[in-house]
């Protein structure tokens, strides 16, 4: 299975990427005198497909699971290199579970299967960086 997307030159430096579901992206960057930002920086991009691709998993086993939340979020902090070509070298994962009953083990659970087995963004990460993950529970 491949993927193909287009990345179109906007002006400046702003960019817009399609994707094959069809829909698209606007990615820029920060420009030294310059306080509007068009569109999403590529690195943070990368951040939070590294969460939508744990999230998406998360939420489909907790569904399979009958696993009621009332929310869930996922924060994701990456430190970047200091030296050319700048990447992520570590990136923390916080996965936020919020609800009045909330089944701990279930969610833990959900949450090891993504990343020890699903998330294929979270193993491309661990390539190139450390992945620290953490479970947090908030109940209402």
């Amino acid at each position: 299975m491949s993927d193909k997307i287009t990345t179109h030159w906007k002006g400046g430096l702003t960019f817009e990427s399609d994707n094959p579901s069809g829909k698209s992206v606007i990615m820029d960057t920060n420009i030294e005198g310059q306080n509007e930002r068009f569109g999403l920086s590529p690195k943070a991009m990368m951040l939070s497909s590294l969460a939508g691709c744990s999230a998406l998993d998360v939420i489909s086993t907790l569904d399979k699971m009958k696993v009621d939340i009332d929310d869930f979020k996922i924060d994701v902090s990456g430190e970047l290199t200091d030296e050319h070509p700048r990447y992520y070298h570590s990136v923390i994962v916080d996965y936020h579970f919020y609800g009045s009953d909330l089944n701990k083990e279930k969610c833990e659970r959900a949450v090891n299967l993504s990343v020890d087995k699903y998330c294929g963004v979270m193993e491309m990460f661990r390539r190139f960086a450390t992945v620290e993950t953490a479970i947090h529970f908030h109940v209402n």
